[in-house]
């Protein structure tokens, strides 16, 4: 409903835990934000992994009776928005194979840039996919591995492919985790008494009373078992790629998320862009709910009150039924309504964390003026958008991103405001505290950290000339 970039999946896993698929679970429930398309559970009872996968939202995919029977203190999870493969239960995680090393379960999050060249080899070869998923691949590199033990088949696997990916694997008595060397996607390590945990997001260990200890480094791999935790670096190094659209956008804010805080991150942004574009105005009102820490940085650094003036509607489901009678901007207003007791004569600074296409941006803009704002400037938390992401995150071609196709003026004009600015890269990354080589900022500068098929370059060309400033009504 909403334009904006969405994220990959999340992953879970919990070992030593006498309600390990309880706890998963859990874990998963906060971990909803990062997919809703499935979600699923796979849970050993120190014999045999047992799984459960279904479609839509973690709280409708698991009843009480089937959590019951997912015994065992080991269990891993994964929720999924698709960025390789349909949207389809097939395609659901975790995905449970049976071969030569024994059983084992995956968990992916991230994006594999080889995975059709490698899949055309292995099929070339008589691999038989059951999946449209790029994680697919690394199950049948194992299943080939000639390696003695599971780690090192593990290790073997990943060695082949190349991209972005944070794994949390099972086999019936042990987990293992793994970062890829550029660290592209999150993937945090805690404990839970004597169990330990791993998620892509801290808060997922905050729900279920665990405490977060580090991060899985980038290029690692973490094997847990009965004898305890082990730690394997068998790759090369590589240089540091972290999404810094995790802080942007995807992360909740109540994450720690590369050894920072998302929360302190975004205020820090929206504090920046208060120094880089300071307007005359009487109010700050964010975009509920990823603005509003950029929002309330902003309003201190402006010294102006910020004020809930869009308020939203959390109980909006995936799909709802349109009145025949045309409502102007309905699919923005089901989700936001403005509050004209705050908004009406005021000159109104709207902050959001970011645009992608604007077509909700402009629908927003005028729902406000039309809700009596005197003045509308709009203030972006990030860069302009200009290219599309290859590892992990669901991106419109490059053609589609407003702000590779327009100037500044002509976005401006598009989203009806009084004016628009958006944070400088160099603000970003001050306001993350660190230097640019530790973080993939391609989706603002196009320079990509890890090549890519040429198959996939269709997605970087530009139309031959600028799309018209009405265009995506």
């Amino acid at each position: 409903m909403f334009d904006k970039l969405h994220e990959e999946c999340g992953v879970f896993g919990i070992f030593g835990h006498p309600e390990a698929s309880k706890m998963a679970y859990l874990g998963l429930y906060a971990l909803q934000h990062r997919g809703q398309e499935s979600a699923g559970i796979a849970a050993s009872n120190g014999e045999r992994l047992v799984a459960v996968r279904a479609m839509g939202h973690v709280a409708d995919a698991f009843s009480e009776s089937e959590l019951t029977h997912l015994e065992g203190r080991l269990a891993v999870g994964h929720v999924r928005y698709s960025t390789a493969g349909a949207s389809k239960l097939v395609n659901a995680q975790p995905i449970l194979i049976d071969c030569q090393h024994g059983q084992l379960a995956l968990c992916h999050n991230g994006n594999l840039v080889d995975a059709d060249e490698l899949r055309d080899r292995l099929v070339g070869d008589g691999a038989i996919f059951q999946t449209s998923s790029d994680s697919e691949v690394i199950l049948h590199l194992y299943a080939r591995s000639k390696a003695p033990r599971v780690e090192d088949a593990i290790v073997e696997s990943l060695a082949q492919v190349h991209g972005a990916y944070s794994l949390v694997l099972a086999t019936p008595d042990r987990i293992v985790a793994a970062r890829d060397p550029h660290g592209f996607r999150p993937l945090a390590l805690g404990r839970l008494g004597d169990a330990v945990v791993v998620a892509s997001e801290t808060c997922a260990m905050d729900l279920i009373g665990a405490s977060w200890e580090r991060d899985v480094e980038p290029g690692e791999v973490v094997v847990i078992d009965a004898s305890g935790v082990r730690s394997i670096k068998p790759f090369p190094p590589a240089p540091r790629a972290q999404c810094i659209f995790e802080h942007v956008y995807f992360a909740r804010p109540d994450s720690y998320v590369f050894g920072q805080s998302v929360n302190t991150a975004r205020t820090a942004f929206g504090r920046r862009l208060a120094q880089e574009s300071p307007v005359e105005a009487d109010v700050v009102v964010p975009v509920p709910d990823s603005g509003v820490c950029a929002a309330i940085g902003y309003a201190e650094e402006a010294h102006l009150p910020l004020r809930m003036g869009l308020i939203r509607n959390h109980y909006v489901g995936r799909t709802f039924i349109e009145p025949q009678q045309s409502i102007r901007h309905f699919g923005v207003k089901v989700k936001l309504n403005p509050v004209r007791s705050i908004l009406e004569g005021q000159r109104v600074v709207l902050i959001d964390d970011s645009i992608v296409r604007g077509t909700t941006s402009r629908k927003i803009v005028r729902m406000i003026k039309a809700a009596g704002a005197r003045e509308v400037h709009v203030r972006i938390s990030c860069p302009p958008t200009i290219s599309p992401c290859f590892y992990g995150v669901d991106t419109p071609r490059r053609s589609e991103l407003i702000a590779a196709t327009h100037s500044l003026e002509e976005i401006r004009k598009y989203l009806d405001a009084d004016s628009l600015c958006y944070l400088s890269l160099e603000g970003l990354l001050a306001g993350m505290n660190s230097h640019r080589s530790e973080f993939c900022t391609s989706c603002y500068t196009g320079r990509y950290p890890v090549p890519f098929p040429r198959s996939q370059a269709a997605e970087l060309q530009l139309p031959l000339k600028l799309v018209g400033s009405e265009t995506g009504e």
